[in-house]
């Protein structure tokens, strides 16, 4: 179907606009961007940039995407933005392309919904499903696996990565990274303490009783036996490295660069 275009609203020539789009009043879509089919974009929403936004998403008003990073050191040399299908960015939310430095491409999986005033800066990585809610912050080169939560006012340092399934409680500051399957949130300071297994959102997706039990058997000997990190991840492999979910687990302890959260 032929999409429908707001004769207020500023498409540039040069850019891509899908079948069945609708873009809104004073909408502005920029040169080098490429809209997807069914790709809804709200009354003053600013997407610019070499940005890419696949079928599906939705912009709410006021949303500015794709627009050149906040780092100092960004002197504007073509960074890109690559969000996938079916993603709703509420009232205010703000993504950043990527960095020459960083990478040069910040990219956004499918099926996410940001909530208002959620920020996702330059050169981050994030899955699928996920949910940030209200002012969510990601700081740069953060990496966001699938199915995480962020609440409202969580900010994360720049390189973390937080692993899938984990849940972040609201205003709490995250400076290191948050292990898969794990919910965290802040005590009598605001940065991350974890304070137990994602049970709910495990359940939700379909964990079996006895996946779930396993993860909680590594995290008693990984969070909870006061022993040495390194030690601690020797332990729970010899018991149960055969469980993928805690094969998984225990590859991300191993790869961190931030140092995890205990």
């Amino acid at each position: 179907m032929k999409s429908t275009i707001h004769p207020t609203a500023v498409v540039s020539p040069g850019a891509t606009v899908g079948d069945d789009a609708r873009i809104g009043p004073y909408a502005i879509v920029g040169e080098r961007v490429r809209l997807g089919n069914n790709v809804s974009i709200g009354s003053h929403a600013v997407i610019d940039g070499d940005t890419t936004l696949g079928d599906d998403c939705v912009v709410y008003p006021h949303a500015c995407i794709g627009l050149k990073s906040q780092d100092l050191k960004d002197t504007g040399g073509g960074g890109k933005l690559v969000i996938g299908k079916a993603c709703t960015f509420r009232e205010f939310v703000t993504i950043n392309a990527g960095t020459p430095d960083g990478g040069g491409v910040t990219t956004i999986g499918d099926r996410n919904f940001l909530m208002a005033y959620a920020h996702i800066a330059h050169d981050c990585h994030v899955g699928s499903n996920i949910v940030m809610a209200n002012v969510a912050t990601l700081a740069g080169h953060v990496t966001i696996e699938d199915f995480v939560g962020l609440g409202g006012l969580v900010a994360v340092h720049q390189f973390v990565k937080i692993g899938t399934n984990a849940f972040v409680g609201g205003g709490t500051m995250v400076p290191m990274d948050i292990a898969p399957y794990l919910k965290a949130t802040h005590g009598d300071n605001p940065r991350a303490k974890i304070i137990g297994l994602n049970t709910i959102g495990l359940t939700r997706r379909g964990f079996p009783p006895a996946t779930i039990d396993s993860i909680r058997k590594a995290y008693r000997i990984i969070w909870r036996s006061k022993r040495l990190l390194k030690d601690a991840i020797e332990e729970a492999q010899a018991e149960l490295g055969d469980v993928p979910e805690v094969a998984y687990l225990l590859d991300f302890l191993r790869s961190s660069e931030r140092g995890i959260t205990r």
